[in-house]
């Protein structure tokens, strides 16, 4: 399970791959669709694309010659679980913080 939370938070944690997920969530592309809008290589995509595939993000299946990429919905449900864990504690209400150092803390001259 850490092994997965690493590869996927490792793959989630760099722009390029999130742009990339993001495209792929309204539809299936080819390697060089989502290759189009990034200012690198081919080379260079692939490799982000491998890095979302090892994580289980996305798919990758050959169709005739061409390469195809897919968005893997059920991926995320391990790190999305994980961080639900974080959301036990309530959210800080700055207004009612600033008001307590007001109140608490001498007013700078």
């Amino acid at each position: 399970m850490t092994q997965a939370l690493d590869l996927t938070f490792a793959a989630l944690a760099d722009p390029t791959r999130r742009a990339i997920l993001t495209m792929l969530l309204e539809d299936d592309m080819a390697v060089t669709d989502v290759a189009e809008p990034f200012d690198m290589s081919l080379a260079a995509v692939s490799k982000h694309l491998g890095l979302l595939t090892r994580a289980g993000l996305i798919s990758q299946e050959k169709r005739g010659r061409v390469k195809w990429c897919k968005l893997e919905p059920d991926a995320l449900k391990a790190a999305s679980v994980w961080m639900q864990g974080f959301g036990q504690f309530d959210p800080v209400n700055l207004e009612a913080f600033e008001r307590f150092l007001a109140r608490e803390l001498p007013e700078r001259s």
